[in-house]
């Protein structure tokens, strides 16, 4: 009897200093990612990872659990992408801004907020979580308030004001509420 199963591969490239990370403890991380999804990783201490399946789906939500992780998010919250409806969003600050160092750390306090309470108030209004790392800001959540959560976080990027984000987020919230 011959294999007839397709294999698939894909290519990504995460931080060295996430690396260690996505292994987790004793490779605790990386064997619970394989278990699930059925791919295999293969992992270089530069932060090459090759990972390998054969259902062209399960490799899809792998590489978005993998750079989400590669991203900044903890393994635990990477892996709510196993479930259908949820979604991970990445924005590149530097598509918004110039690539100066000042310019993005301006963008970074804008999405963060004093104390952190920006970012929080986006992740309580969408029920999303939220990441800012390096020079990307990183949303998982259900699809729909992923996107939400993307929009409010381009509306702050491209200057509005944290109160006007904050009634767009609460209007989107009772349109999903009382339709």
């Amino acid at each position: 009897m011959t294999n007839t199963e397709t294999e698939f591969t894909y290519e990504i490239r995460i931080p060295e200093e996430r690396v260690a990370v996505l292994i987790g403890t004793e490779g605790a991380t990386k064997k619970l990612i394989e278990e699930q999804t059925g791919c295999q990783l293969d992992i270089s201490k530069e932060g090459d990872v090759t990972i390998t399946g054969e259902d062209g789906m399960q490799l899809y939500s792998t590489k978005d659990i993998v750079k989400a992780i590669g991203r900044g998010f903890n393994p635990r919250i990477a892996l709510l992408l196993l479930k259908t409806d949820y979604a991970f969003e990445l924005i590149n600050m530097t598509d918004v801004t110039s690539k100066s160092k000042n310019d993005l750390l301006r963008l970074k306090g804008r999405v963060i907020g004093k104390g952190g309470k920006s970012r929080e108030e986006i992740e309580r209004l969408t029920d999303t979580n939220i990441v800012v790392y390096g020079k990307t800001v990183g949303i998982i959540g259900e699809v729909s308030q992923a996107t939400i959560a993307r929009q409010a976080v381009a509306m702050l990027l491209k200057g509005s004001m944290h109160k006007t984000v904050y009634h767009y987020l609460e209007r989107k919230k009772k349109e999903m509420l009382f339709g």
